[in-house]
Order: C-alpha cells, then structure tokens, then sequence
C-alpha cells in the first residue's frame, strides 16, 4: 500500500527539503545577511498564518486518520478522503512551508491510526464514526472564524 505522503505528491515534500536545505547552506554562507533573511521569514509566516489555523491543521489531520480508517474497513470511495484534502491544500497552501505543514498534518493522521490499527475492529468503527463528528465540528470552527 502505498503512503499517504506518496499520494499527496512526494515530488513537492522533496522540493520542500530542498529548499530547507538550501536556505540553511545560505543561513551559513551569508553570516550578517542571514539575520535579516530571518527576519523577513519570520514576518512572512506571520503573514501567512490565519486565525484558524489550530483547527485547520486538525483538521488536515482527522482527513488523514479518516482517508486510513474508511479503506482499511473495506469503505469503497477511492481517493475521497485524500481528494478532500487535495481541496484544502489547494484552498489555503498559500505557500510551500503551509502546504507542507497540511501535507505533514494529514500523513501524521494516516500513519498514526496506520501504526493503531491493523484490521478493521468495532473501535475502529467507532474512531470513525468519533473523527467524522470531530471534523465537521473544526469545519464549522474554521468556517465560522473565517467569515
């Protein structure tokens, strides 16, 4: 089976730690300019960072663990789950860094009931049944702080 972190695009993550990587060879080479470069990351994650972003990230999160639960339980929606989360990257990675954020939110969620659960089992059930409720509640949180 392939991973969550595949299917949401590895091209991007290795273009994400590319990036990393080479920022921190320029944070090293430029010595005084790193500071301001700094600086100016700093104020550009202030910049896209939105009031709801706790929930949003939980969100992405319970997609991830509901994208697991649903096909190890033998639900037949495809790609549903991971075509929701698609939308919302797509609606609010306004840059690199936030959508690797909400790709590491929903892989946390995969992985982490992927590393629980095994087989479908009536806690399993039950977990999706608890993680739907809990995603329409952030959605309505999100939507609600957003306007």
């Amino acid at each position: 089976m392939r991973t969550a972190l595949s299917m949401m695009g590895q091209g991007n993550t290795r273009r994400v730690g590319l990036l990393a990587s080479l920022m921190i060879g320029i944070v090293l080479i430029a010595g005084p300019v790193a500071n301001a470069q700094e600086a100016g990351e700093a104020a550009s994650q202030r910049k896209d960072s939105r009031p709801y972003d706790k929930e949003l990230f939980q969100l992405a999160e319970v997609l991830g663990a509901v994208h697991y639960l649903r096909a190890l339980c033998g639900a037949d929606e495809g790609q549903k789950w991971r075509d929701q989360m698609r939308g919302l990257v797509d609606a609010e990675g306004a840059s690199a860094l936030r959508r690797a954020q909400l790709v590491r939110s929903f892989n946390k969620g995969y992985r982490g009931y992927g590393r629980t659960y095994r087989r479908c089992t009536d806690l399993a059930r039950r977990s999706i049944e608890r993680l739907m409720k809990e995603g329409r509640t952030l959605a309505k949180r999100i939507l609600d702080t957003a306007g």
